[in-house]
């Protein structure tokens, strides 16, 4: 699958909120997610392995109370790495409700995504 197709599908499934099912598809089994370096150590901070990564979301969604819309850009693709940006509208537990934007960053090799990225302003 070409970094373009993959990228299409993952904004497909993350557009229904079917993130679990994308990471299970379509991440291979030793990749990476990257935090901002001020959350790189927080609780959703950098992990390595599809396990960690499937863990890392399931603690992000057990912290939201209702997720009113998630917005997912069409991506932006060059070469082995593509990008999106992603708007959350959320009632955290802990929080209320919020709006979070970022840019995520993706790079595919061997037909699977290596490694995610991503880029906000927190707090």
């Amino acid at each position: 699958m070409s970094t373009e197709a993959i990228a299409k599908r993952l904004v497909a499934m993350c557009r229904h909120g079917r993130f679990e099912e994308a990471q299970h598809e379509l991440y291979a089994p030793d990749a990476l997610s990257i935090e901002p370096s001020n959350m790189a150590n927080g609780p959703l901070g950098n992990v390595s392995g599809l396990d960690a990564i499937l863990e890392k979301g399931k603690r992000f969604q057990a912290s939201v109370a209702e997720t009113h819309s998630v917005e997912v850009s069409e991506p932006l693709v060059a070469g082995n790495w593509f990008s999106v940006v992603m708007t959350l509208d959320v009632t955290m537990k802990e929080y209320g409700r919020v709006t979070m934007r970022e840019v995520c960053v993706y790079h595919v090799k061997d037909d699977k995504i290596v490694q995610e990225q991503f880029f906000y302003d927190a707090g």
